[in-house]
């Protein structure tokens, strides 16, 4: 039986889905593998540039593993007022925020209901923390001048988690279903812009390397 247009689709967190609704319900697999491995992978990303940053603190001689030439160096990053927008090293933010998200992920793979409320609360979440890493993109390109390659990481992640995210928010919407069909496109014009402009800015030492 074929579902009319004009009715909802159901909420993931409401009820358990029916094998009909798993199909009209948008990412109903992908996005808690996504919040389950982007977490994971982002609280990993965050807990080294932790470990890192106290280790810098005992010994400002310190150099960090992820210092690797004048363009890819955490140390040139953490030595800066942008490491520490709130006043407390920004990769806390990470652990906490991630570690949020893996746990979701997880209760999500095991079946949890998870209510309106509660994504709203995760919405806000990675709306703060995809704004924030585009703040520190534009800071580590054009005030910086150098890039860290683990904040680089937490980066990759963030954009995904907030686009499914959203798109899982936004479902009901009847507009919403035309970018829903072609969810891969704005993400990869999203990560080639990024891409593109790291390129253009970082030029004249990638063309030493050709």
């Amino acid at each position: 039986m074929q579902r009319s247009q004009a009715e909802p689709l159901p909420e993931l967190a409401d009820a358990p889905l029916s094998a009909e609704d798993e199909e009209a319900v948008p990412f109903p697999r992908l996005l808690p593998r996504l919040l389950t491995t982007g977490g994971l992978v982002g609280l990993a990303a965050a807990f080294t540039l932790s470990i890192e940053k106290i280790a810098l603190l005992k010994n400002p001689a310190y150099v960090p593993s992820c210092s690797l030439n004048p363009v890819l160096s955490c140390g040139s990053v953490m030595n800066t007022p942008q490491a520490e927008a709130f006043g407390f090293p920004n990769p806390l933010l990470g652990v906490a925020g991630f570690a949020i998200v893996t746990t979701v992920g997880v209760a999500m793979l095991a079946g949890a209901a998870l209510p309106r409320w509660f994504w709203m609360g995760l919405q806000a979440g990675v709306t703060f923390g995809v704004v924030f890493v585009h703040w520190l993109i534009y800071q580590s390109l054009y005030v910086i001048g150098a890039l860290c390659p683990y904040c680089m990481v937490v980066w990759a992640v963030t954009i995904p988690l907030f686009w499914y995210v959203t798109l899982h928010s936004l479902r009901r919407l009847r507009t919403a279903h035309s970018v829903i069909g072609y969810h891969a496109v704005p993400l990869t014009l999203w990560f080639l812009a990024v891409i593109t402009a790291i390129g253009i800015r970082f030029w004249s030492y990638w063309s030493t390397l050709l």
